[in-house]
């Protein structure tokens, strides 16, 4: 292979072979706010912030050239509920209560696009406030049901998307969403799927984040060890109720602009509110640099599973294997399908290794156009971290109480390919 295929400086490969990904303590609570579009690059967001672990901001100049930040919003900065209506008024869209607790959420609801907007209109009329509560439309998969539209293009910072390829390779599912909501709305207390990192971009509004670095959720816990609704409400105090709340910090606190990105780092607990009407685009994303806290996420989540099925008094056939499917319907996976995620990511990065990119396929929103964006290097990187997991989840006894005879290729052939790809790239 050519090294001029290895389009990667030398510090980015200095970068992959040397870090390791822990915790990260803010001092003061700072974050760091990214200004110049043209003078931050993606080794300098791989060096200082996905690889520590660390949130940032990036400004309103990153998203200047979406179309949904052109069309969205009217020109005092405010929904432009004409010009949605007239793309998406047929839509049914998902639309959460935030008056309400269902559980540790909010209960939701499928709404005409239409009758939301209707419902909006009317929230702001009233004052902010409706006998229907503060009604929040939310996990919205617009751009899987539009994808026509010019709503915006996804920067370069967050492109190795392990979860949104995985799930658009099998044509099941997506990571990607648009929020709507009022003055008022919010997203209670919580951590993001598989402990994914997230980005969130505001088309119009302003948002406040509450956010908790990893680890620190553990004090947060009540004497039953469930996680707080609220992390504001007033009986956070009361130490027979939440014995360790006196030992948290204080949360780091985002005040997110109009057209500005938040970087929520893996694991990091969160609590969000909308300070004004809002917009926003969010997506979860799983990458080499965090797939092993997805990994150990599906291991808690397991044995989280096994404690409460111990405790029934009758016996169950096959235990193992109904841990497994009790887990994957409270996750969305289970340990088979995590592997098969590892699989395709793994199989598309030894692809472009072995056979390089065509000229069709480079020039579309792929995988691997993407892959070949970020470099070879790049892909490399992503086999090592794809080993490291792989070679756990192998030895794994749950997971090899399994049938595995369905998987192909089996985990080990699988392990040899990623290794010999490796050792014939770094040639």
């Amino acid at each position: 292979m050519d090294r001029a295929t290895f389009a990667c400086s030398t510090a980015f490969f200095r970068d992959y072979n040397s870090s390791s990904q822990g915790a990260f303590c803010l001092p003061g609570g700072h974050v760091d706010f990214i200004e110049k579009v043209e003078s931050f690059t993606y080794s300098d967001f791989f060096r200082d912030y996905l690889i520590p672990n660390h949130p940032c901001i990036f400004s309103a100049k990153f998203t200047e050239d979406w179309g949904s930040r052109r069309n969205w919003v009217t020109w005092d900065g405010k929904p432009n509920f004409d010009h949605l209506l007239q793309k998406f008024g047929e839509a049914v869209v998902p639309v959460a209560n935030c008056d309400v607790k269902e559980y540790n959420s909010n209960p939701k609801e499928q709404l005409p696009f239409k009758e939301y907007i209707k419902y909006w209109k009317e929230y702001i009329k009233n004052g902010y406030r409706s006998s229907r509560g503060c009604l929040y439309l939310k996990d919205w998969h617009l751009s899987r049901a539009f994808p026509e539209q010019d709503v915006y293009t996804t920067p370069v910072y967050f492109s190795s998307d392990w979860l949104n390829e995985y799930w658009d390779a099998i044509a099941v599912d997506d990571y990607r969403f648009v929020y709507m909501g009022p003055k008022g709305s919010w997203t209670p207390f919580h951590a993001d799927v598989f402990r994914s990192y997230s980005w969130s971009a505001n088309i119009c509004g302003r948002k406040k984040w509450l956010l908790y670095p990893a680890g620190q959720e553990e004090y947060l816990k009540d004497r039953h060890g469930n996680l707080p609704f609220d992390v504001t409400a007033p009986n956070l105090q009361d130490r027979s109720v939440y014995p360790r709340y006196n030992q948290s910090q204080p949360p780091v606190e985002i005040v997110q602009e109009a057209g500005e990105i938040v970087f929520i780092p893996s694991g990091w607990h969160h609590q969000v509110y909308n300070l004004e009407d809002t917009i926003s685009i969010n997506h979860n994303w799983v990458n080499g640099c965090n797939v092993a806290i997805m990994w150990c996420f599906l291991q808690d989540e397991l044995a989280a599973v096994q404690r409460e099925i111990n405790e029934w008094k009758d016996p169950i056939d096959d235990r193992h294997l109904q841990c497994q499917l009790i887990m994957k319907s409270c996750t969305g996976i289970d340990y088979k399908e995590f592997y098969n995620f590892l699989k395709v990511i793994a199989e598309n990065r030894i692809s472009v290794l072995e056979n390089g990119l065509d000229d069709e396929a480079s020039a579309k929103n792929t995988p691997k156009a993407a892959i070949s964006t970020l470099g070879m290097l790049h892909a490399v990187f992503d086999l090592k971290r794809t080993v490291k997991v792989l070679t756990s989840l192998s030895a794994n006894e749950d997971f090899k109480k399994l049938d595995l005879t369905s998987l192909s290729p089996p985990p080990e052939a699988l392990l040899h390919h990623l290794k010999a790809a490796i050792d014939t790239a770094l040639l």
